[in-house]
């Protein structure tokens, strides 16, 4: 019997997880069927099940998958130099997870924003799942952090943020967008761009007024 190569493996098993996220997305985790899933890969029981036992081995290498990638992304970019800025980096890489996770949905949307809202709704019922995902969330919180102290370094953020308190209000915008387009439908990724760009140009009127009143009595 010829030896399956590991490209095949994989390739099978990108299969089944790329059906699996299209018909939670679609249906909801609950709702969902292991059957669901067999007729969305075009594949029999015994091929599904020499990689998953059923829906939460499923979902857990879902969500460790796409928030490795995720981390990795940030962790990329602490590689860069320069690092590219808040508005390019976040936009990038969510741009990225949105385009190669959870595949398309019928109105040609991407599906992974209601996945991440099944996930989301998960979570109360699921503790192991809720313990996997906090661990992953911390992951990439520390990356982000990396990053923000690669901006300090370099003079891009001021010294005294707290690394921890951005990542977390970065990684709170892009949950919230995503968010967002499960609730209210596509929206593109560059609103998010320009809406942090927006952001990081605003200035304290006050303290730039003050420092002019100074310089004034000097």
């Amino acid at each position: 019997m010829a030896r399956v190569s590991q490209a095949h493996l994989d390739a099978r098993r990108r299969q089944i997880l790329d059906a699996a996220s299209l018909c939670f997305a679609r249906n909801g985790f609950h709702a969902t069927s292991m059957q669901d899933v067999l007729k969305e890969a075009d594949l029999s029981a015994g091929a599904v099940y020499r990689y998953f036992s059923g829906k939460e081995e499923l979902i857990a290498a879902i969500v460790t998958e796409t928030m490795a990638e995720v981390r990795e992304a940030f962790q990329e970019a602490t590689r860069q130099t320069p690092t590219q800025l808040p508005d390019t980096l976040v936009t990038s890489v969510l741009g990225r997870t949105l385009a190669s996770r959870g595949g398309v949905l019928p109105d040609g949307s991407s599906a992974f924003p209601r996945l991440v809202l099944q996930v989301w709704s998960e979570i109360p019922r699921n503790p192991e799942l809720a313990d996997l995902l906090r661990e992953n969330y911390d992951g990439v919180r520390r990356a982000w952090s990396d990053v923000v102290r690669l901006y300090q370094a370099s003079g891009t953020m001021r010294a005294d943020a707290e690394p921890d308190h951005v990542a977390r209000t970065m990684i709170a915008a892009v949950l919230g967008f995503i968010l967002q387009q499960a609730l209210f439908g596509p929206t593109d990724i560059e609103v998010l761009r320009d809406g942090l760009r927006a952001l990081m140009s605003v200035t304290d009127t006050d303290t730039e007024a003050d420092a002019g009143a100074g310089a004034d009595a000097d």
